[in-house]
């Protein structure tokens, strides 16, 4: 019985299934009878017995779901890629999709905290619910989704998964120079991509993608390919080149299309064992964004003009590769 707000009465009759303790199927409809509203449950639980609610769902493993998405899909991103075929050698890629509960979810992270971070373990919820979810549109699995949400509750509450913490690390004069002075005269130009990534902004993948072709040296503007972006897949823009940027880009040898014809897990190497010899702790390719970023703000350049060289979609985006010293403002 229920009070509408005009004051009216009326009857709202509710049939909610399970199946080991997981709702499959839940619906309801209202009534301004009570006579009518225990008609309608007889007669729609009688149907329901003779649907497919009822019958019992050929075994699905959650494995075959992932291999399905990426066949379909093809994942973009290296991380997304990666992450998506280590889960895959999971245990619980052997569960029923049919039958996973909480406390499938639950024992899956608190193995993977025993060999990763809380923050890495939560990636696993993102990709299996984003796996799940659009592989029962396409099965008809309706599967009921609240059981990722109960979890990320229990595991958030005991600290099993957590979000990301934004990194604000930025080399120091020293460490740049002590880089520089290593990478010089190496066969792979490292000295040139290291101060190209610092005076253009671009990460790692985009510096290897870039196209002689695609450069306009009257305006010093050039195409930018597969930008990261939540709401496609890929995405392609023009982006202001700066001119120390340019002027290193004018020092290669156009021996390829591409104008750093390498790639990035060589340039990730280079790198990566070159701070581990100078024993530069936890310094990453990826933080030079963050140093060019910092940098052109330093130079007294608005959030519009920072964006057509950074690319970033927005300030909530562009702010977390701002990391400026306040003692550094001349005020």
């Amino acid at each position: 019985k229920r009070t509408r707000a005009d004051g009216s009465i009326v009857y709202k009759a509710e049939i909610v299934i399970k199946k080991d303790g997981v709702i499959i199927h839940r619906e309801s409809k209202t009534f301004d009878k009570t006579k009518l509203a225990k008609d309608w449950s007889i007669r729609r639980e009688v149907e329901l017995q003779n649907a497919d609610v009822y019958a019992k769902k050929a075994y699905l493993p959650i494995g075959t779901l992932i291999d399905e998405y990426i066949n379909l899909f093809s994942p973009e991103g290296r991380t997304k890629k990666s992450d998506l075929k280590g889960l895959r050698t999971r245990d619980i890629c052997k569960i029923d999709v049919h039958k996973l509960t909480v406390k499938d979810l639950v024992k899956h992270i608190q193995l993977r905290n025993e060999v990763c971070k809380p923050q890495t373990a939560k990636n696993d919820l993102i990709w299996l619910s984003g796996v799940i979810q659009t592989m029962s549109g396409m099965h008809k699995l309706e599967f009921n989704m609240g059981i990722f949400d109960e979890a990320r509750r229990i595991l958030s509450e005991h600290g099993l998964i957590a979000s990301s913490v934004a990194r604000d690390r930025r080399p120091t004069k020293q460490e740049l120079w002590e880089l520089s002075r290593h990478f010089d005269g190496m066969n792979i130009p490292m000295l040139h991509l290291m101060w190209f990534a610092i005076y253009s902004a671009r990460r790692q993948s985009e510096i290897m993608r870039i196209k002689w072709d695609d450069i306009r040296h009257e305006d010093r503007t050039y195409v930018v390919y597969g930008l990261k972006d939540p709401l496609k897949r890929v995405i392609n823009k023009r982006a202001k080149m700066p001119l120390s940027a340019y002027k290193i880009i004018m020092r290669q040898p156009k021996i390829d299309e591409r104008v750093f014809p390498y790639t990035t897990k060589t340039i990730c190497t280079y790198f990566t064992n070159a701070c581990r010899l100078l024993q530069i702790d936890n310094l990453h390719f990826h933080d030079l964004r963050h140093e060019a970023t910092s940098r052109l703000f330093e130079k007294g350049l608005s959030i519009v003009d920072v964006q057509q060289i950074t690319l970033h979609s927005s300030w909530k985006t562009l702010q977390r590769y701002c990391n400026i010293n306040p003692g550094d403002i001349d005020i």
